[in-house]
């Protein structure tokens, strides 16, 4: 009996994920997997680590190599780039990059874990030597290398969100003069609110980054190489430049077969089908149903990707799952010099894009009890709360500290999760030892503060 051809197209968390669970739920499929670049599932998200020479090698930022599941029987070619679906025969267009040469291979399931790809500034000078991207295991190595160039002083990333900020971080600590432009107000403005901002954006500054927002870029100017960033308000000399400006669904190849949205992502119901027969889609391309909007929201994860894939192929059999996907509360973590922040579910930008109305709450304390000396590790700690206003179901917060408290933002994460008030996570039942925290926990006074009660 011929097996069940899954077809899954591309190779990083999500498809990564997806082929675990096929080999670990099934024995009667063929599972063959597209990746149009020539390395296999590199981890752009380590690829800090990796510019601050904290990785074993750049080949070991990957999620898996290709070795491991070919020796399964799992067909992985790279440099084979997915160009057209063929809803009617069931077979999808694939073309070698390498050779020019396409063929139609079938598919009985398929799987669109297509990814992002990052947006480039459309202004003059972008095609410029030395303008570079923040994405992939290309791009991860030349930047290495002009990070260790000593010709190469100054450097512009543009872009202030987590990505922007690990180019900015790691090219401080290679000793170059760096300045860190973005359009928005606020350094991470869209992953925190301003109260934990204005800390971040000062550390930035002690630390030597030049921070520069509002800034309109109109060009990159240079002859053949980059020599600066033109704005609207001056310009800044760039031997490199990073661009950290954002990503964009990678469903250009889609248009007009898959049903997209108006930026380009992949509709989706509550099963993960789009609108085509044995076709399904997860991670970056997708909207991500999120618990605390309970709405469908961009959510650029690999936590959400792989949740994704783990229900899918649970489910990719049924003629119609007896549950829908649950969604996800979309939790996220970050250094920042000698700062650490967690994020999860929303805050007051995201919640205005989803038209949900909130209240917040910021609480700021010492780690331990008084006795405690600050050289000692009591350190200031910072929580942000959000909220519904009436019901005071917790929708979002944030945790930040030069400790690592990042752990907290699970807590948080688990408790928009499971629906949890202010009240249950103002009583919630957490150790207490003074080498760690206050005899109420952090979590726990965050929301005894929110709720309007006196401090402990």
């Amino acid at each position: 009996m011929a097996k069940t051809k899954v077809v899954i197209v591309g190779a990083s968390h999500g498809g990564h994920q997806s082929i675990l669970e096929l080999l670990q739920r099934y024995t009667d499929v063929e599972i063959t997997m597209f990746e149009a670049g020539d390395f296999v599932s590199f981890m752009s998200c380590g690829m800090q680590l990796y510019l601050e020479n904290s990785v074993t090698d750049v080949t070991d930022v990957r999620n898996f190599e290709p070795r491991q599941f070919t020796k399964q029987g799992v067909h992985i070619l790279n440099n084979h780039e997915v160009t057209k679906i063929n809803a009617d025969d069931k077979t999808v267009t694939v073309k070698d990059t390498r050779t020019a040469k396409t063929e139609e291979v079938a598919y009985d399931k398929l799987i669109l874990s297509s990814g992002v790809v990052p947006k480039e500034l459309p202004v003059p000078g972008k095609d410029l030597e030395n303008v570079y991207l923040m994405r992939g295991y290309d791009w991860a190595t030349n930047i290495k290398q002009k990070l260790e160039d000593p010709a190469v002083k100054n450097i512009t990333v543009i872009g202030a969100g987590y990505i922007g900020i690990e180019a900015a971080e790691a090219s401080r600590k290679a000793g170059k003069n760096v300045t860190l432009l973005d359009v928005i107000p606020r350094p991470l403005g869209t992953y925190l609110d301003p109260e934990m901002t204005s800390i971040l954006e000062k550390e930035l500054k002690t630390q030597g980054v030049n921070v520069v927002m509002n800034a309109k870029i109109t060009a990159f100017t240079g002859t053949n190489k980059v020599a600066a960033v033109k704005t609207e308000n001056g310009e800044y000399p760039s031997d490199l430049v990073i661009q950290a400006a954002g990503i964009k669904p990678n469903t250009a190849w889609l248009k007009g077969t898959v049903a997209l949205d108006d930026h380009g992502f992949i509709k989706t119901d509550e099963y993960l089908r789009t609108n085509l027969s044995d076709v399904y889609a997860l991670g970056d391309a997708t909207l991500a149903h999120s618990v605390a909007a309970n709405a469908q929201i961009p959510i650029a994860l690999a936590t959400v990707a792989r949740r994704e894939a783990r229900y899918l192929v649970q489910h990719l059999f049924d003629k119609k799952p007896a549950r829908p996907f649950k969604g996800v509360v979309g939790s996220s973590a970050l250094s920042v010099f000698d700062y650490h922040f967690a994020t999860a579910g929303l805050n007051q930008t995201t919640a205005k894009r989803v038209g949900l109305d909130i209240k917040t709450s910021f609480y700021r304390d010492n780690l331990r009890p008084q006795y405690v000396p600050t050289n000692k590790g009591n350190v200031p700690v910072f929580v942000k709360l959000a909220f519904e206003p009436l019901s005071h179901r917790i929708v979002g917060g944030a945790v930040l500290s030069k400790y690592d408290i990042t752990a907290q933002g699970n807590v948080i994460a688990l408790a928009i999760q499971q629906h949890l008030r202010l009240e249950e996570l103002a009583e919630a039942d957490f150790f207490f030892q003074p080498g760690f925290d206050r005899q109420w926990s952090l979590l726990n006074l965050a929301a005894q503060h929110a709720l309007g009660e006196n401090p402990f």
